[in-house]
């Protein structure tokens, strides 16, 4: 069976930062076979989703995804569908046999094998697939296709090695393994040649970088960020995700002084309760995390500290949940990113009894939001009437005569003035709500 060279793609990416850098790379795979992007599934040759496997709804919204693929795919047989990323490596082939109208699966630590599979589906008709158990080849290494602006994602850890009972990235991105300093630097180098002035530096857990067993690197995750601030023309340096446990003095050192580094930290902590974290696994305590808070405030006092948090965790009581309150409370969160607990398949956490009744967990989530709302809408409102300096990204998407950009401390700031996208402005705070300040450019 053979089919005729695709000319054009769809690629819709579900998940995590890592997630949309790694779309980037298949964008520029895709577009080095010769094809153009295209905006509907209806007009794509070839259909790419690029799946997360995190949360129970990832999948949910994918089998919308793909169902209305299969049906395009039955009017249209020559259409190609792949799935590629996180959820592709979990369920293997298993998956064809649910969706047996996709062509090929790609795992994240495969995506450079992405070309061969589809022209092996074109000139063979048989379906195919690739994992990978470790990294072995960086994605950051494809080619890429980068929306126009200021930022970027620099991937430097890819996989991650602590097995927290509720995740299952270790089982689908493999062990941490570091990427080179060298080529960190090269590939930021060429992104500020572009045009690029803010970086973020991702990694499942990029507190870790260059300290799994045999990476001869010889460098801490500080001492690239020193390497990074070093490029000629880094305005900003971001990083994210942060594990508590591996956040060292040096790191807190780096985000003390004045340099590039943005006083941002985004610190998941996941749950309050002494007995939950450690049927999370988490690797710390309430009164580790809660001391890590005082020493950042106290060094660092322009910080920006945002954080994860899951409620209705396996055997939740109303007291855990009550210390994760007080936890939040305590911390003074500028944002959290909220969720349910949702049982992952293969993860330890989703054999354990004691599941919540769905009413209760969605009570304990909205009782938690309301907490983290108001502390952030407290922390902004402390900033009106202070000049703040703005990167500035793009126009607003409500109203293109407005800019939208953000403080080192990640806060999204809309504002009225004469700005370009890429520069550095100062903007007198106006208004404030729980997620974004309001303000105008300072003359």
């Amino acid at each position: 069976m053979s089919r005729s060279q695709p000319q054009t793609y769809y690629l819709r990416s579900f998940g995590c930062q890592m997630n949309d850098h790694d779309a980037e790379r298949i964008a520029g795979v895709l577009e080095g076979m010769g094809m153009c992007r295209v905006a509907s599934p209806e007009e794509g040759d070839i259909l790419v989703f690029n799946t997360c496997s995190i949360r129970e709804k990832a999948d949910t919204r994918l089998a919308g995804h793909l169902s209305l693929a299969g049906r395009l795919k039955k009017e249209d047989p020559g259409k190609l569908i792949s799935v590629t990323g996180c959820l592709a490596q979990s369920r293997r082939e298993g998956f064809f046999a649910d969706f047996p109208f996709v062509d090929v699966l790609v795992g994240p630590q495969s995506l450079h094998e992405l070309p061969g599979l589809l022209e092996e589906r074109l000139a063979s008709g048989r379906r195919s697939s690739a994992f990978a158990e470790t990294t072995s080849s960086w994605s950051a290494d494809l080619p890429r296709v980068r929306v126009d602006g200021p930022l970027a994602w620099v991937q430097i850890v890819a996989g991650c090695s602590n097995f927290c009972s509720y995740c299952i990235v270790p089982h689908v991105r493999g062990p941490e393994a570091s990427r080179p300093a060298e080529a960190i630097v090269r590939e930021v180098e060429g992104l500020v040649a572009a045009g690029v002035r803010e970086v973020t530096l991702l990694g499942q857990n990029v507190n870790a970088y260059g300290a799994e067993p045999g990476y001869v690197g010889d460098i801490s995750f500080p001492m690239l960020l020193e390497k990074v601030c070093s490029v000629p023309g880094v305005e900003r340096v971001r990083f994210m995700t942060s594990h508590p446990k591996d956040v060292s003095a040096d790191l807190i050192r780096m985000l003390a002084e004045p340099n590039q580094v943005c006083e941002h930290l985004h610190l998941p902590v996941q749950s309050g309760s002494d007995r939950i974290l450690s049927a999370m696994r988490r690797g710390y305590g309430r009164k580790a995390y809660l001391d890590l808070v005082r020493r950042l405030r106290h060094e660092v006092p322009t910080l920006s500290l945002t954080t994860d948090l899951i409620v209705a965790f396996p055997g939740e009581s109303e007291e855990d949940f009550e210390d994760t309150l007080t936890l939040v409370e305590e911390c003074a969160f500028d944002a959290a990113y909220t969720f349910i607990y949702s049982p992952r398949p293969g993860t330890t956490a989703a054999a354990l009894p004691g599941r919540l009744p769905a009413g209760l967990a969605e009570d304990r989530l909205k009782r938690l939001v309301a907490v983290v709302q108001g502390q952030a809408l407290e922390a902004n409102q402390a900033l009106i009437g202070r000049r703040m300096s703005v990167l500035v990204e793009r126009p607003s998407r409500q109203d293109p005569k407005v800019m939208m950009g953000r403080t080192r401390g990640h806060k999204p700031v809309n504002f009225a003035g004469h700005a370009r996208s890429g520069e550095l402005v100062d903007v007198e705070v106006l208004e404030a709500t729980s997620t974004s300040l309001r303000g105008r450019q300072a003359i």
